[in-house]
């Protein structure tokens, strides 16, 4: 099974359209195949040894079959010879033994099949056990109506199957209606912060308040609604433009003036408009008439999609990492427009520069809080003596600064030689 599953990944790679740029410029198909090669001759090699397994072992029943049935009609045989059994006796009796023989090998076909799918069963009810303790239960507790604070107390979280925690004793607020800004190094625990604040996942110990209840104890349905997320693995949907952005907020009708604003708000409509039928263009490139984007061309959308949602709390994970300059700068002027209508905006960025106008900075390293703060005080030694996000700023500040040991010529005048070219 799963070579047949590994078998199947492979071969829909290599005629993948998002793999297949890779798979030319490095090459990639040979290998590809070579292990897809592989898996198809272990794959063959395993039911050769089935089969040969299977006739020898139809071959003996069948001996064993042949030989009760010759010991069985011979011994029928000698009756009717010898006259210990009538003829019509004997008729009989052979139509009882076909019709015992025909019953006893179908009652073997079905217990063998019975076996069979009862390891396919075990696995569904193992699962289905599982899925059920991992389930989002209905109802809880319900959130206030104005949520002042959401609150991280002493919180820790680790991932299934990993040995290290992603989270540890995690303490930090983010206020109502302020931009907090989440920072460190890849790996401190910023993207695992957002998921618990969505209620995706619930901490190990701890716990993450919303108004003072807890994401353990409050009605999920309700915080999910409260929460507009724009991760980074944000999905694609293979719908149209209109879906992907009213899938945002699916339960609600959709209204032109929330789509064209939440088009307007993630500058999308230029995007839009070169689209072959604008909204109801097909995002999907392997379907008839499906339509194809870039990496910054989704983020847009993605960003319209947060927007539609209009939850109380914005969560944006990264949120332009594949835009340029312009489109970047014009993201977080809206970011601050939304903070100032009195949204909450949790913003995850490596881009320290991004975070100069935040109301609060949060510094994480080794899975916890190291330094808090605005962006005057992380800057300033005298009040954050450890200097981490400072260091880190400079780090970033200076990829932009001119090197001054390595200056560019003056450029040459009207009367100067021109140069000599280089063979």
């Amino acid at each position: 099974m799963q070579h047949a599953r590994a078998g199947r990944l492979i071969s829909d790679l290599l005629v993948s359209n998002e793999a297949a740029a890779e798979i030319r410029v490095h090459g990639i198909g040979a290998f590809l195949l070579q292990h897809f090669r592989l898996m198809a001759e272990d794959s063959e090699q395993e039911q050769a040894r089935l089969a040969r397994l299977a006739a020898r072992t139809g071959l003996i029943a069948a001996c064993c079959t042949g030989l009760a049935m010759l010991i069985t009609f011979g011994s029928l045989g000698w009756l009717l010879w010898t006259g210990v059994m009538a003829l019509s006796v004997g008729g009989t009796a052979v139509i009882a033994i076909r019709t015992g023989s025909n019953a006893l090998d179908n009652l073997v076909r079905q217990v063998n099949f019975m076996y069979e799918e009862a390891l396919f069963v075990g696995d569904l009810d193992r699962i289905s056990a599982e899925a059920t303790e991992r389930a989002i239960p209905a109802g809880g507790a319900p959130l206030p109506e104005c949520i002042e604070s959401v609150r991280f107390k002493n919180v820790t979280f680790t991932y299934p199957g990993d040995d290290q925690p992603a989270l540890r004793g995690l303490d930090l607020t983010i206020p109502a209606g302020k931009i907090v800004a989440l920072v460190g190094r890849n790996g401190c625990g910023k993207t695992t912060t957002s998921k618990l604040l969505a209620g995706l996942y619930l901490p190990d110990d701890g716990h993450v308040l919303l108004g003072g209840v807890s994401t353990a104890e409050a009605d999920r349905h309700a915080l999910f609604s409260r929460v507009a997320l724009v991760s980074q693995d944000y999905y694609r949907w293979p719908f149209t433009a209109r879906a992907n952005i009213t899938i945002g907020r699916p339960e609600a009708p959709i209204t032109d003036d929330w789509l064209d604003d939440a088009v307007q708000y993630a500058d999308a409509h230029p995007i839009i408009d070169d689209m072959p039928r604008g909204l109801d263009t097909l995002l999907a490139r392997g379907y008839k008439g499906g339509h194809n984007l870039s990496g910054g061309q989704w983020q847009k959308l993605a960003i319209a999609r947060a927007r539609y949602r209009a939850g109380d709390i914005l969560v944006v994970d990264e949120p332009t990492t594949s835009l340029d300059a312009e489109s970047e700068q014009d993201v977080f002027n809206k970011i601050r427009d939304l903070a100032a209508t009195g949204q909450t905006i949790v913003l995850i960025t490596h881009r320290l520069h991004s975070v100069r106008h935040a109301d609060l900075i949060y510094y994480l390293d080794d899975r916890q809080v190291t330094e808090y703060g605005s962006f005057a005080d992380l800057m300033d030694p005298d009040v954050t003596p450890a200097g981490r996000f400072r260091a880190s700023y400079d780090l970033q500040r200076r990829q932009f600064q001119p090197d001054t040991a390595q200056q560019l010529p003056p450029a040459p005048s009207a009367d100067s030689p021109p140069p000599t070219p280089r063979s």
